[in-house]
Order: structure tokens, then sequence, then C-alpha cells
């Protein structure tokens, strides 16, 4: 079988071959990486737990990153009268709210408490009432970094007490929480349930959309592809008698 290639659609199709094939090369460099970003994660979340960082420590981005995801603990009570709505969260297509709390530590500090998700039609306390748990608690979760504004999220409304995103230092000001009495983290609360069912916790998003092999196959196919047609275009066929 011989070949006679043409220079345009060589000039066209071999770098085209080349970048479908660096595409798909990049999306399995991506599967892996999400593959070990989601089992550190799962690592960071189901080991023992460790102490929450003390309200007078001030942290590097280094350091937040490293504690991201940490399970940890922490005991003291919970100031329901300061309680805010992080808005526009879905739990198995339900809209709703999850509910941050500030829980008082022994030693006067307090840190922001994610204690989990309530449908919008139990946004209101007074309606979720044996949830509003008294007395000391011990609350099992995970540490999670102050949060960064994403370009889609709307701005945070802490006049009315509607949050978009976690802004760790906004949030406490809103709350009446002295920047040296603020543990510089939050802590997610596990899955252990509250009283009445409300809020549900567990909220910690472990595992992520993985679908770059799905996206390799595709870019290596269209490679694949591109080179048959390339080839059969360019083959010279047999003179007939």
């Amino acid at each position: 079988m011989r070949f006679r290639f043409t220079l345009w659609p060589t000039v066209v199709s071999v770098p085209a071959f080349i970048i479908l094939l660096g595409l798909g090369t990049w999306q399995v460099q991506r599967l892996h990486w999400k593959e070990n970003l989601i089992a550190e994660r799962t690592a960071r979340t189901t080991a023992a737990p460790i102490a929450l960082p003390q309200a007078s420590e001030h942290l590097s981005p280094a350091a937040l990153d490293d504690l991201d995801f940490r399970r940890a603990t922490a005991t003291g009570e919970f100031r329901h009268d300061q309680e805010m709505y992080l808005a526009a969260r879905t739990m198995e297509g339900a809209v709703g709210y999850q509910i941050v709390t500030p829980l008082q530590l022994a030693d006067g500090s307090a840190v922001l408490v994610n204690r989990g998700w309530v449908p919008d039609i139990r946004k209101d306390p007074a309606k979720r009432a044996d949830g509003q748990v008294s007395g000391t608690v011990t609350i099992d979760g995970a540490i999670r970094a102050p949060g960064v504004q994403h370009w889609l999220q709307p701005d945070n409304e802490p006049e009315r007490n509607i949050w978009f995103w976690n802004d760790l230092p906004a949030m406490a000001v809103h709350a009446g929480i002295p920047p040296d009495h603020l543990v510089p983290v939050f802590l997610e609360a596990g899955p252990a349930p509250n009283p009445g069912g409300l809020p549900i916790g567990g909220q910690t998003h472990v595992t992520l959309p993985n679908d770059h092999l799905q996206y390799a196959i595709t870019w290596y196919a269209l490679a694949v592809g591109l080179a048959v047609i390339f080839l059969v275009y360019h083959r010279e066929q047999k003179p007939t008698a």
C-alpha cells in the first residue's frame, strides 16, 4: 500500500493529531491527580481526630491547606441565637440552607460549625426546635479552610444573614466574635444525627466529579479517527486494467 501526501491536508492534520494526543494525555494526568486528591481527602476525614488550631494562631496558606479536610473534634456550647444561613445548598434535589453556628469553647474562644443542611421550609429555628441542642456538646467533623468567593457566586448579604460563601472574618463579625477569640478555620459536623433529624450533618464533599477517563478516551479516539481519515485520503489507488 502506497501513500502520496499532499501539502495542506498534511499541514493541518499533523498539528491537529499532536494536539489531540496532547489533550488525551493531559486528561490522563488529570485523572491520576483527581484520584489522588479523593484518596487524600478520604484518608484525612477517616483518620483519628486532631486538635483544632488555637484562636491565637495565624495560619499560613500552606498550613490551612494541610489542615483542610482533616478530622477534628470540639467541645463547647452552641450559640443558636447567632446561627447563620449558607444559601442555595441542595440535598437530593431539594433546595435549602446549611446552618453555621458558633460553638463557644471552654477557653472562651469560638469556632464556626457548619451543622448541616435544612430544607427551605425549615429554615426558621422554631420549626426544628429539637435540633437546637443546649448544654455541652462534642462535635466530630472535618476542618475546612476559610472560603474564597468564586466568580459565579453572589456577594454575601450580612444584613439579611444570608451567605453564599464561607467568609470567615465577616461571619465572625456578624456573630460578635472578636478576632482574637476566633478559631481560624471552620468545622463541618459529621453525619451523627441531630435530635429531630435537623440539621442533617455530613455535608463535607470528599468525592469529586471524575470524568477524565471518558474525556481521555474521547480525545484519543478523535486522534485515531483523524489518522485513519488522513491515511485513507492519501492512499494511492491501484490502476485498473
